[in-house]
């Protein structure tokens, strides 16, 4: 069962809530997930609960609260400006020193891997780059992992793509990650599009979204899961 609670960010003093949910069964570990900017709507939710079942403590933060507490948004296209408005107000450092808060708690409790979305894809990328304690995380679809691509990493980290994904070029990105980093895995999803973790989406395919999973499970379980 997912329930809400509250962080503080060392960064600035900021307390945000984030959901959360116990580990089902034997606990092998924490998993921060992070929301594409429709905040922790029923996609995010959905996963919270996925993990969960798999066996992980889960925290979700809700990284937009500085700008619009408990932003939650329908995946059109009018949504797109706000959320994009909100990471431009809110910036990098202070979603990045959310996620760290939340990777500091679950620490405490054993190890602690990341998984995101869209725009948390692209934070999980810059996590594994920029913060503390990550053991391994799994990037889907983020637009700011090719840019980002050269950093060096903290934690092993697997990219998920969609071939026909409309706004990231995945054979760019694919080539980039390579050249920085030769053994990260980068995989192409012929079958989907942006978004595809989100089941019953029209560039979801479930069969696709299963193998990542599975894929981004059997990273965590080489790097400390349970």
């Amino acid at each position: 069962m997912t329930d809400t609670t509250t962080l503080t960010s060392a960064l600035d003093g900021f307390t945000f809530t984030a959901a959360h949910a116990e580990a089902q069964g034997e606990r092998k570990g924490g998993i921060v997930v992070i929301q594409e900017i429709f905040g922790l709507d029923q996609y995010v939710l959905a996963d919270v609960e996925r993990w969960s079942a798999l066996g992980f403590e889960v925290l979700a933060p809700s990284i937009f609260d500085r700008a619009a507490p408990g932003y939650v948004a329908e995946h059109e296209p009018a949504a797109f400006p706000v959320g994009i408005g909100h990471v431009q107000s809110i910036g990098l450092e202070k979603m990045l020193s959310d996620i760290q808060a939340c990777i500091d708690d679950l620490a405490t409790r054993g190890p602690v891997f990341a998984v995101g979305y869209c725009l948390g894809g692209s934070l999980v990328w810059l996590a594994a780059a920029k913060l503390k304690g990550l053991a391994a995380g799994a990037a889907y679809y983020g637009s700011m992992i090719a840019a980002n691509a050269e950093l060096p990493l903290n934690a092993p980290v697997i990219v998920h793509l969609g071939r026909k994904d409309a706004h990231i070029p995945a054979d760019e990105v694919k080539a980039k990650v390579t050249a920085a980093h030769p053994d990260t895995p980068v995989f192409i999803y012929e079958n989907s599009g942006h978004g595809f973790n989100n089941d019953g989406r029209p560039d979801s395919d479930l069969d696709d979204a299963k193998l990542a999973r599975a894929r981004s499970l059997e990273l965590f379980q080489a790097h400390g899961a349970a």
